[in-house]
């Protein structure tokens, strides 16, 4: 792991070169309670973007994995933690990428195309739906599902997945319980329509948290929807359709 400092909070990155020759960058950002190494890395993601020629970036977002953690849920700000992103970019002296983000991290990458397109080459949006435009992410309970004192508390079933994914992950509880709260930023139809950028929606056709895929693909002028068949929320992230249809969707813009 390496570490950069985004305006006070620290960082943790990986810089993955392509197999062969130089490789147009592509920036990815995880989901919530997860961390570069369980999205991206264990589901080969990573192997498969590098093998297909392109340099990975991922980092581990604020207050997950082996970044800072923080605990107030200002600090989770959707903005700030695209700022992260795009700080990130910086550091490496990256001027445009690709970026790909998953569920909270799909929420994360709007933001950042709404406050820094011109980093962007195209967004790529898995696992959220619609819910980006309708409601607030995920269920404002799942904050209090990482306060409980054991998993044996909670009936709940969503409560109960995303409890057990943390502690899964090994994650921060208290971390998490701030980001939940910080994070409920939701973008009006008009943000999302405003947003030009080749972009690509994938959502599992069993995914009950993200959302529609098609009617937010809908609301996005240069969008595509990808169905990733009989895939729920977690089992959509690094399934076969999900990813040549992101190789595919990527071979398609231009390059440098």
């Amino acid at each position: 792991m390496r570490y950069f400092n985004s305006e006070g909070v620290s960082i943790a990155y990986i810089d993955v070169p392509p197999h062969e020759g130089q490789g147009d960058p592509i920036l990815l950002i995880h989901g919530f309670a997860s961390n570069h190494a369980v999205n991206w890395v264990n589901t080969l993601w990573v192997k498969t973007l590098t093998r297909a020629g392109y340099r990975v970036v991922a980092f581990d977002n604020r207050g997950h994995g082996q970044s800072e953690k923080l605990y107030d849920p200002a600090a989770y700000n959707s903005y700030r933690m695209a700022e992260d992103g795009c700080r990130l970019l910086d550091h490496l002296g990256i001027g445009k990428a690709d970026v790909m983000g998953y569920s909270m991290g799909a929420r994360i990458t709007a933001h950042m195309a709404l406050i820094a397109p011109e980093r962007m080459r195209s967004m790529l949006l898995g696992g959220l739906g619609i819910h980006l435009v309708e409601g607030v992410g995920l269920p404002l309970g799942i904050a209090d599902a990482m306060e409980v004192r054991s998993l044996d508390e909670l009936t709940d079933p969503m409560q109960r997945m995303f409890r057990a994914f943390a502690e899964q992950t090994g994650s921060d509880l208290k971390a998490l319980a701030a980001c939940i709260r910080g994070s409920r930023q939701v973008l009006t139809p008009e943000e999302v329509a405003s947003i030009t950028l080749p972009t690509l929606v994938s959502v599992g056709t069993k995914d009950d948290v993200s959302g529609s895929g098609p009617e937010l693909a809908k609301l996005i002028p240069n969008a595509t929807a990808l169905d990733i068949p009989g895939r729920d929320h977690n089992l959509a992230v690094g399934d076969k359709v999900h990813k040549q249809g992101v190789l595919d969707f990527l071979a398609q813009q231009p390059r440098t």
